[in-house]
């Protein structure tokens, strides 16, 4: 916990010149049934722009693997400046903002929490990865400067755990947000209420407080239907994860969108005139610059790393043992492999899988586990990659990232590998970070063995 407390303070005091929702959200207090009504603010010559962004899982900054990758907070927060030069904006999160709990998650949490702050984010609604995260942390986060809002995320004793609604009061128009997670997503030690008897429980209190209603809705795609549908009293509800990015249309006189997909696309709303909104779903593409202070932002993060220096069982990113498996089936390391296979190593030696950990430090990734799963050998496996320190001889792809862990092999050659070598590819190169890959042709670039087809384990 004390890292979230770390970051969401040196950000604060770092932000000389606050947006102005962010200088706005400072003088917002949680409306919760009983609030006196809040008075009417002077009106703007600005259009209102919502944003919302979702399901960051994780993505800070797209990978790097291949050109053309969209999302990350780099751009977002470029986007965002951009749009408040001609807008007054709202900016909120539906949730998901990383994939898992480990220490390396919330890690990652705090950092885009903290990037959001500067993009001045009016809202964070709590997604399945907040739950997971459990009550404590999101409290923690909450009380060092994180706008969390739920309406239906309790904790075991029944007690909300964050904010159930706020209300921006931005250009002379109130609009009050409020979030819900899906009861299916919801973690142990975690309750979740009825989306819908939420909502209108948090605004029951606070008629007249606001103009207009936006739910943040962390729902699957049916379930976030059969919201917008029942919830005529809310302006828009806009979800996540939905797999793909849903643009605006109407259910009822509510509008639906949704903003997923590790935070590739924003829905980006006009709700000028109450009743009339309108918007679309916008790419976060390399036509986005990135933002400067996103960019310190990363930098933090990738400082934080380095000094954590996690291992495999700190990030949750070992891949899993079935039961039984067997002694033997350990990382021998690639120098293992060259009495018997000297040729192949000696091809290995001159391709780009070989020099694949000196990719990650010319873009200062090293010391990321999510770039190191792909530039290691058997990260996270028996005898495989464990961290930076520790793991100096098994930094890059090895024979046993195709071959599998072959200590059992080494001892007898008549042991064969336990991988299938041609099945391992799409395991780093997925659609994701490698979306032209086609195996016999890059098979080619790294041929070796007696055969056409690599050598073992076949």
């Amino acid at each position: 916990m004390g890292y979230l407390h770390r970051i969401f303070s040196r950000t604060w005091r770092r932000i000389a010149s606050p947006a102005p929702l962010a200088l706005t959200a400072l003088l917002v207090a949680a409306c919760v049934p009983g609030c006196e009504k809040t008075k009417p603010v002077a009106s703007s010559a600005k259009p209102l722009t919502i944003i919302i962004s979702g399901d960051t899982d994780g993505w800070i900054t797209p990978c790097g693997c291949t050109s053309n990758q969209s999302g990350g907070l780099l751009r977002r927060g470029s986007y965002v400046a951009g749009l408040r030069q001609k807008s007054d904006v709202v900016y909120a999160d539906v949730g998901g903002a990383v994939r898992g709990s480990s220490e390396y998650d919330r890690v990652k949490f705090g950092s885009i929490l903290a990037g959001e702050k500067l993009m001045g984010v009016f809202a964070h609604n709590i997604g399945k990865a907040e739950s997971e995260l459990g009550c404590d942390a999101l409290r923690d986060a909450a009380r060092n400067g994180a706008p969390l809002v739920s309406a239906n995320v309790r904790d075991e004793a029944g007690q909300l755990v964050a904010q159930p609604l706020r209300i921006s009061e931005t250009g002379g128009r109130r609009i009050a947000v409020t979030g819900v997670l899906s009861p299916r997503f919801a973690p142990a030690g975690v309750r979740v209420d009825d989306p819908r008897q939420a909502i209108l429980a948090a605004i029951g209190g606070a008629k007249g407080s606001y103009d207009s209603l936006l739910v943040l809705a962390y729902l699957p795609q049916d379930e976030l239907e059969q919201l917008a549908a029942a919830l005529p009293e809310a302006d828009a509800v806009i979800g996540g994860p939905t797999g793909q990015p849903v643009p605006p249309r109407r259910v009822g006189p509510t509008l639906l969108a949704s903003a997923t997909s590790k935070g590739k696309f924003l829905v980006v709303l006009d709700v000028s005139e109450p009743g009339k909104w309108a918007g679309s779903t916008v790419e976060m593409d390399a036509a986005v610059p990135d933002q400067a202070s996103q960019q310190e932002n990363l930098k933090k993060y990738l400082d934080e790393l380095g000094r954590r220096d996690l291992t495999p069982t700190q990030t949750g990113l070992a891949p899993p043992l079935p039961p039984g498996t067997p002694a033997d089936y350990r990382i021998a390391g690639s120098s293992a492999c060259v009495k018997c296979h000297a040729a192949d190593d000696g091809i290995w030696e001159h391709t780009q899988h070989a020099q694949a950990w000196q990719t990650l430090v010319s873009k200062h990734f090293e010391v990321d586990p999510q770039c190191m799963q792909c530039h290691t050998t058997g990260y996270g496996l028996p005898g495989g990659f464990e961290s930076r320190a520790h793991s100096a001889a098994l930094v890059s792809v090895g024979c046993e990232d195709c071959h599998g862990p072959s200590a059992g092999h080494v001892l007898n050659p008549k042991h064969r590998t336990p991988f299938r070598a041609k099945d391992q590819c799409v395991q780093c190169h997925d659609h994701e970070n490698s979306p032209k890959f086609e195996y016999a042709a890059f098979w080619g670039r790294i041929k070796h063995g007696p055969t056409t087809q690599p050598a073992g384990g076949t």
